[in-house]
C-alpha cells in the first residue's frame, strides 16, 4: 500500500475591500443576490455571482422549498442559468457569499459537495481552471484558482 496526501493552496484575503477590482465587483455581485435568497426555513441565503469570459455577471440565490430536497443552491441557480443564457461562453470566476437571520457568518461560505460536482463539470467542459471566491456576511475571503482544488478526484464523464 501506498499512501498519498492532498494539498491544496489558496489565497486568504483579510477582507473583501483587499480583492482586486474584478475580484471585488463579483464579490459586491454576490452579495447583492444574497438578497433574493428565498430562504424561510434555514434563514440562510446564499447569493452567487458567475463571471463570463464576455463580461458578463450572471447571479443566483439559493431557493428554498418546503419539500427540503426540491430546493437549489445559489452557486447551482447561477452557473445553469450563465450556461442555459451563454451556453459556449468561458466561466472565469465564481463569488459565493452568505449570511444568515440567526447569526452572524463571519467565516468563507463553502459550497456543498453538489455545487462542487455541478460547477467543475464546467470547468471539466471548458478545459480551463474557475476561479472561486467565498466569503460570509463579513471577514475574511478565500480564493481558490480552480474548483478541482476544493474537488479532488472529481467524478467525470471519462468513467461513464
Amino acid at each position: 500500500m501506498k499512501k498519498h496526501k492532498l494539498v491544496i493552496d489558496y489565497s486568504v484575503y483579510p477582507s473583501c475591500k483587499a480583492l482586486d477590482a474584478e475580484d471585488l465587483e463579483l464579490m459586491i455581485s454576490a452579495v447583492e443576490a444574497r438578497k433574493n435568497a428565498y430562504a424561510p426555513y434555514s434563514n440562510f441565503q446564499v447569493g452567487a455571482a458567475v463571471l463570463l469570459e464576455n463580461g458578463e455577471v450572471v447571479i443566483g440565490s439559493n431557493q428554498e422549498n418546503a419539500a427540503y430536497p426540491s430546493g437549489l443552491c445559489a452557486e447551482r441557480v447561477a452557473i445553469y442559468h450563465a450556461s442555459a443564457k451563454y451556453p459556449n461562453v468561458i466561466i472565469k470566476a465564481v463569488a459565493i457569499s452568505a449570511t444568515s437571520k440567526n447569526y452572524v457568518v463571519d467565516s468563507p461560505a463553502a459550497p456543498c459537495g453538489n455545487c462542487r460536482q455541478s460547477m467543475i463539470e464546467y470547468e471539466q467542459k471548458q478545459k480551463l481552471p474557475i476561479k472561486i471566491l467565498l466569503m460570509g456576511e463579513k471577514g475574511e475571503v478565500l480564493k481558490i484558482d480552480s474548483l478541482l482544488d476544493i474537488l479532488p478526484l472529481a467524478f467525470n464523464s471519462s468513467f461513464l
